[in-house]
């Protein structure tokens, strides 16, 4: 029986990203574990994984040497991070990991992290290729002729994550105060239209396995809360377009708004998003799909998914003794 091991990083809340591993492991019949490592004991997926790790911080020093040491004694064969603030590390050290173990890192090349991270290289990248972008604006562009300024605006970080600190812009008050409270802030025109999730899967060839647009319905904290599969053609054909352009790889998550002119979008997450395990349950299998290709398996594209489905997700609560283990 095949053997393929998953450490899955920064694993906090992705209780049903282990739960759809384990379930595509067994769905093949493959061997597996499904390990979850974290900073905090307090992480919910740890308490679902097959085996859990402590982790440091992720800027700790000891950081990757610590993955290089789980991967090697738990044979791991793919390490899978869940969080922006991971990416440009991995992408940094995905060479060492890989040389000193038999892992494979879910890892776009580092030049395809660095525009995805800085979401004015993500812009211009757009601009550059005819894709879609709100019009931007610096401070100085607006001030220049401030009576005449079109609000609203929108303001957000330059390498922000989970819409932590953004903000609509109503007048130029808020401007003024937005502009000084964020770091490194980045001005947009606001847009209105239809909001989508797409979540896409390339091979490691950055070959397009699946697209699926998701629509926006409803969202916490930066996260999809409610969902509505919609196999839009239009945002798919734009999809592909951009992934054959930028060329990422494994499963990658692309926010953007459906105007009544054309797409605009909004910015590129090289990870598995929040809301993956829409997708993924609506039959785009992205676990299983990982799977099959470290077994070898060459994949077609495909669009055999679910349509015109709804997700509503809720939160469960998980019981730990005073030794802090699950209680059943």
């Amino acid at each position: 029986m095949v053997e393929i091991n998953v450490l899955i990083l920064s694993a906090g809340r992705r209780v049903e990203l282990v739960k759809l591993f384990q379930r595509a492991a067994k769905k093949l019949n493959i061997k597996s574990k499904v390990i979850a490592g974290d900073c905090s004991d307090l992480a919910p997926a740890l308490y679902v994984a097959d085996k859990s790790y402590k982790l440091p911080r992720i800027h700790h020093p000891d950081y990757i040497k610590k993955i290089i040491e789980i991967c090697t004694e738990e044979n791991i064969s793919l390490v899978v991070p869940t969080i922006d603030t991971d990416l440009l590390l991995l992408a940094e050290n995905r060479d060492v990991i890989e040389q000193n173990t038999n892992a494979k890192v879910l890892i776009s090349s580092l030049d395809v992290v660095k525009i995805c991270r800085d979401k004015n290289k993500t812009h211009k990248f757009l601009q550059e290729h005819n894709f879609g972008v709100p019009k931007m604006f610096t401070m100085v562009e607006l001030l220049k002729d401030k009576n005449n300024i079109k609000f609203p605006l929108f303001i957000k970080p330059k390498s922000g994550s989970s819409s932590i600190n953004t903000f609509k812009v109503n007048d130029l008050n808020e401007l003024m105060f937005f502009y000084n409270y964020i770091e490194e802030p980045i001005i947009q025109e606001y847009i209105e239209g239809d909001e989508y999730t797409v979540d896409v899967f390339l091979d490691f060839n950055s070959k397009v396995i699946t697209v699926v647009p998701r629509l926006r319905l409803a969202v916490r904290s930066g996260e999809i809360s409610k969902g509505k599969i919609i196999k839009d053609k239009e945002i798919i054909n734009d999809v592909i377009s951009l992934m054959e352009n930028l060329k990422p790889i494994g499963h990658i998550t692309v926010q953007l708004m459906k105007t009544k002119q054309d797409i605009k979008y909004i910015e590129i997450n090289p990870r598995f998003g929040g809301g993956a395990p829409m997708s993924i349950e609506s039959g785009a299998d992205s676990c299983e799909n990982l799977f099959r290709l470290l077994m070898g398996e060459t994949l077609k594209y495909n669009e055999e998914y679910k349509d015109n489905i709804t997700f509503l997700r809720f939160d469960c609560s998980i019981c730990l003794n005073e030794n802090m283990e699950l209680v059943q």
